[in-house]
């Protein structure tokens, strides 16, 4: 079953707490949500970039791992982007790749971070990334701190991504100015609970994620001996999934307490950097109606578009912000305090 695209109220665009919303406008053969989301999943080829491969240590003896791109005349005082990316992808997945390219050709230096057992870590870690992940990344901006403490961090997520990144400021207040400068989410689901539920509208959606997921389980129970057999049904839907085996493995004890456990959204009104959130009000995955703006202090701002599905924002090509949109708008956002 595909649901249609949501429509957007009069009265939710350019609200309390938004800053003045930029003008999306879709590519004409990509206008529906499922179109946008679609064809930046599948169709966006994105050429591989200088890197060197790196491990971020963890405090329970696991790893993770992550791609450096310094491009030629960085230096220590010139800023660092840290990518973050979502839900079954890697560092290798398109909108990484693509957006770490235009910052190399930028000069600025950017590590795309594989959260735990993705991409290149994949046999490196036997838990699953989950509520934990913020503070996987906690642990990986303190080694990258460690070894360019001048350097501006800018943390930016895609996705579950985007939640994470969010969780990792909203849970340390003043403190997570100490490592990081500003934070940048795109299309996150800070509310996990009403995310699941949006995406399990969707058929074609769920099972490509549990697709995925399902194999990446099967990897890992294969190739740790501690880790006992374990069989994910075919059949089983994301909602039973999480409460089945994400939820155990994050030490929950069921799937209610882990939406709360890693949900960001109820840490909003703690974030204390800069702080930028892009939503599309016809995100299919993801349900942008759930902020609260009273709660949304000055330093975040909040940008929803009426179309651009869930990391898609495909524009028109000539117009301002071009055809990938969403990485114009976010490469305003990393340099507007490096001008």
């Amino acid at each position: 079953m595909v649901p249609s695209c949501q429509i957007v109220p009069d009265d939710f665009l350019g609200g309390e707490n938004m800053s003045e919303q930029p003008v999306f406008k879709p590519f004409p053969l990509c206008t529906s949500c499922h179109a946008q989301t679609i064809a930046a999943t599948f169709l966006s080829v994105a050429r591989k970039i200088p890197s060197l491969k790196r491990f971020a240590y963890l405090p329970d003896g696991e790893k993770i791992v992550m791609e450096v791109s310094t491009p030629k005349g960085w230096k220590e005082s010139d800023p660092t982007v840290v990518l973050v990316h979502g839900l079954c992808g890697s560092s290798r997945s398109n909108y990484m790749t693509r957006i770490a390219r235009k910052l190399y050709k930028g000069k600025v230096r950017s590590i795309r971070l594989n959260l735990r057992g993705c991409g290149l870590g994949k046999g490196h870690g036997t838990k699953m990334y989950h509520s934990e992940s913020s503070e996987d990344i906690w642990e990986a901006l303190k080694e990258i701190k460690r070894d360019a403490p001048n350097s501006p961090i800018i943390l930016v997520g895609f996705s579950l991504g985007g939640n994470f990144v969010l969780k990792t400021v909203g849970d340390r207040g003043e403190e997570a100015k100490a490592l990081i400068d500003k934070v940048i989410s795109v299309n996150p689901p800070i509310d996990m609970h009403s995310s699941i539920e949006h995406l399990s509208q969707n058929t074609f959606y769920e099972r490509y994620f549990m697709a995925a997921l399902r194999e990446e389980v099967a990897y890992r129970h294969e190739t740790f001996n501690k880790l006992p057999p374990i069989r994910i049904p075919v059949e089983m839907g994301l909602m039973d999934f999480i409460d089945f085996y994400i939820a155990p493995q994050s030490g929950q004890n069921n799937g209610r307490d882990y939406y709360h456990a890693c949900s960001s959204g109820r840490l909003i009104h703690n974030i204390a950097v800069d702080c930028h959130i892009l939503f599309a009000f016809d995100d299919p995955i993801v349900d942008c109606t759930i902020v609260d703006y009273k709660e949304v202090p000055e330093n975040v701002d909040i940008v929803v578009t009426e179309t651009g599905g869930h990391l898609g924002f495909l524009g028109i090509p000539g117009e301002k912000r071009g055809f990938h949109w969403m990485d114009s708008l976010l490469l305003e956002w990393i340099f507007e305090d490096h001008k």
